[in-house]
């Protein structure tokens, strides 16, 4: 089945499946037929934030795996990191999230990096004009561009944040300086509104983002949940559907 690792968002981008199934053949050894997939990664994606420096929250269970899988479903969910704030917000309108939830969800960004692929648009032909995003600040523009040249190397990463090891705020206070690196990102400060009001409190507020993070990850993970409780499987294998 072709399904989220190939979307848009997600290709030559994702990592770490190996942890998953490594958690997986574990609990298969230990109790059989218990615990789903969709649960471990949940719990594996609290545990990462814990990890490096973030907030814990409490993980509702009893999530069932899919019996199958749609690339083309993926990439309609999954934000765009080429996305504006309206679109943004009306994505998440459509799950039951809140702008709150939109940007406090965002800060999972102050880990990890992203593809040149998705910002070529920004430093380039943002909104077609053949010019670069002139909401970015000139030195990171200038840093961006060495590091993601034009005609070179899509699948090159640079950082989301100035501390991608560190769960903080340090994303937000990023995005401030015009130093975001999606234009998703960006966007949230640059909209102006509740975005920017939220993104600016939380680029001062360390303790006001971990709290809303931890409530809109249960928010997100709660998701379908009452669907999923009473159909699909617990896959043995998170790879595959059961034969």
């Amino acid at each position: 089945m072709v399904g989220e690792k190939t979307s848009l968002s997600n290709i030559n981008s994702l990592r770490a499946f190996d942890v998953i199934d490594e958690i997986k053949n574990a609990l298969e050894e230990a109790c059989p037929n218990t615990v789903s997939c969709a649960d471990i990664i949940i719990m594996a994606a609290r545990d990462a934030v814990v990890l490096t420096g973030g907030p814990s929250w409490e993980v509702f269970l009893g999530r069932r795996d899919s019996l199958t899988a749609s690339m083309e479903d993926s990439n309609e969910i999954m934000p765009s990191p080429r996305a504006n704030a309206t679109a943004l917000i009306q994505l998440f309108k459509r799950f039951g999230l809140s702008v709150n939830d939109l940007v406090a969800l965002s800060g999972s960004h102050t880990i990890g990096k992203a593809r040149c692929f998705s910002i070529v648009h920004r430093l380039y032909n943002q909104s077609g004009t053949g010019q670069a995003d002139p909401t970015m600040e000139l030195s990171y523009k200038e840093y961006l561009e060495k590091l993601c040249p034009q005609g070179g190397d899509g699948n090159v990463t640079g950082n989301l944040d100035a501390t991608p090891t560190v769960f903080d705020n340090q994303y937000f206070k990023d995005m401030v300086k015009g130093r975001g690196f999606l234009n998703s990102d960006e966007v949230l400060f640059s909209a102006g509104g509740e975005t920017r009001e939220l993104v600016e409190l939380f680029s001062k507020n360390q303790a006001a983002f971990f709290t809303s993070f931890a409530d809109s990850m249960i928010n997100l993970g709660n998701l379908f949940a009452s669907h999923t409780s009473h159909c699909g499987e617990i896959r043995r294998d998170c790879r595959k559907v059961n034969s």
